[in-house]
C-alpha cells in the first residue's frame, strides 16, 4: 500500500476503479498518478474528440496546442515541456516532465 507519496490515486481502467485480487481499490502514486489525472483532464475537456477524424490540419494543430495548455496548466508539469503528437487517426503520443518525478508519456 502506498502511504508515503505526495501524490496518491485510485487506479482507474476505463470508467472502473481497478481492484486487487482480494477486492481493495488498487492505489498508485507518484508518476502514475498524474499521468492519469492528465488523461482524465483531456478526456474531459473535449477537445480529444474533435481532434478524432478531423480533416482540417490547421484545427487539428490549433487543438493540439489547446491540449498541450491544459497539461501545462496542471502545476505539477513543468511549463514548455508538454507535446502531444497524432501518431494515426486515432491515437496520440503525450509527452511531459513533472517537476518532481521526470518524464510522462502515454498515448491516449
Amino acid at each position: 500500500m502506498v502511504t508515503d507519496e505526495k501524490y496518491v490515486d485510485l487506479l482507474i481502467d476505463g470508467d472502473s476503479i481497478v481492484l486487487d485480487q482480494v477486492g481493495n481499490p488498487v492505489l498508485i502514486s507518484g508518476r502514475e498518478s498524474i499521468a492519469q489525472d492528465i488523461k482524465h483532464m483531456i478526456r474531459e475537456s473535449g477537445l480529444l474528440v474533435e481532434l478524432i477524424g478531423q480533416r482540417s490540419s490547421e484545427r487539428v494543430q490549433l487543438n493540439l496546442v489547446r491540449l498541450e495548455n491544459l497539461v501545462e496548466d496542471d502545476i505539477r508539469i513543468k511549463p514548455g515541456t508538454a507535446s502531444i503528437t497524432q501518431t494515426d487517426t486515432n491515437t496520440f503520443w503525450v509527452q511531459a516532465k513533472t517537476i518532481e518525478y521526470g518524464d510522462v508519456e502515454f498515448y491516449l
